[in-house]
């Protein structure tokens, strides 16, 4: 299982030069690829269908892609296009003091 982290800004312009990358992570990682979604700052429509590829191409190819520690901007976007059941991963609320 590999383990890859993604930071900062997840949208149309960072979309395309990460596709790639995370497409070539995905053959690299032999079968298995964990994305720390943690560190994102920001998740748009752009970055949403990079995450909807990435996981539809681990179906096609065999393998598992699961995403984790979904940042408040990840959880924020997955709850209001309501796609949470598309990737089928655990999502943990944030506990608000």
């Amino acid at each position: 299982m590999s383990m890859l982290s993604l930071s900062g800004e997840l949208t149309i312009f960072r979309a395309a030069e990460l596709k790639g990358e995370l497409l070539q992570a995905l053959t690299d990682a032999g079968g298995a690829l964990e994305l720390d979604l943690s560190q994102v700052s920001e998740l748009d429509t752009a970055g949403l269908q990079l995450l909807m590829l990435l996981k539809k191409t681990a179906r096609q190819r065999g393998c598992e892609l699961r995403l984790l520690a979904h940042s408040p901007a990840v959880l924020e976007v997955f709850e209001l296009l309501n796609v949470a059941a598309y990737f089928g991963d655990p999502l943990v609320m944030p506990v608000s003091a």
